[in-house]
């Protein structure tokens, strides 16, 4: 793994993460042919998953440190990581889920294909979700499907956090959560769409974290995704979305 003329910069915000990191690393290493780069985004000076990275530097020297100063909260860490990039394409990816990671390589080829936004899905074309909190599952069904209905959107899990954008193509999205949740990417999927975006999807086995305990709080969490909710059914509900949703066709997606 080398960062120099790293095409991909992947940006993982953090928060006690250590053991999932480990973990993380060790299967971009094994699944990840291509040249990347990691950006650990952490919030507060005390986090465990800076001695971890440390220690993990020399065998890993794709990866960097890096103190968000933007504000506390997952979209200030992403919009921080995103900043601070070098890569060509930026991905965003949770510590805690490896499913994600089988599928980044097709991510890219659907970039190559000409794609400038492309969304994972667990609910389409091969797609699941595995042991996680029955209440998150069902309310990201619900709201996936009841957005679809009321918009149009091209996009079959517009709320998953496993997100690839072309960093020329950012600008566009103006992204402006300042959250605690993952509500930032929902943010992306709905502007990607209305900025007329190249779009792409595949899909994912997403399985809930081994370590470590989820930020997820249900009050705060929906009021936030709720925003946005109502905000892309204005923008979206008029709008022709005029370029096609570019697959990748579920046979490939094996793994």
């Amino acid at each position: 793994m080398k960062t120099q003329n790293a095409k991909l910069s992947i940006v993982m915000p953090v928060r006690n993460e250590g053991r999932n990191i480990e973990i993380m690393l060790k299967s971009l290493k094994r699944e990840v042919a291509l040249l990347y780069e990691v950006l650990i985004v952490y919030d507060s000076k005390d986090d465990d998953s800076i001695p971890m990275v440390k220690k993990l530097k020399p065998a890993f020297p794709s990866i960097g440190l890096f103190h968000n100063t933007k504000g506390r909260g997952v979209a200030n860490a992403i919009r921080f990581g995103m900043q601070a990039a070098n890569g060509e394409i930026l991905l965003i990816l949770s510590a805690d889920d490896l499913g994600p990671v089988y599928a980044i390589e097709d991510m890219m080829e659907l970039m190559k294909q000409g794609c400038d936004f492309v969304s994972a899905t667990r609910y389409a074309y091969g797609g699941r979700r595995d042991k996680d909190s029955i209440i998150q599952r069902i309310l990201s069904r619900t709201a996936n499907k009841l957005f679809n209905l009321l918009t149009g959107s091209v996009f079959s899990d517009l709320t998953t956090g496993f997100k690839m954008v072309r960093k020329s193509a950012l600008w566009k999205l103006s992204l402006e959560s300042d959250s605690i949740s993952w509500a930032i990417a929902f943010e992306m999927a709905i502007k990607a769409q209305a900025a007329g975006l190249r779009l792409g999807e595949v899909p994912i086995r997403s399985t809930d974290r081994k370590h470590g305990t989820s930020t997820f709080k249900l009050g705060p969490w929906v009021k936030e995704y709720l925003g946005w909710f109502f905000w892309g059914i204005k923008r979206l509900r008029r709008k022709k979305i005029e370029n096609p949703l570019v697959r990748i066709p579920k046979n490939i997606y094996t793994r």
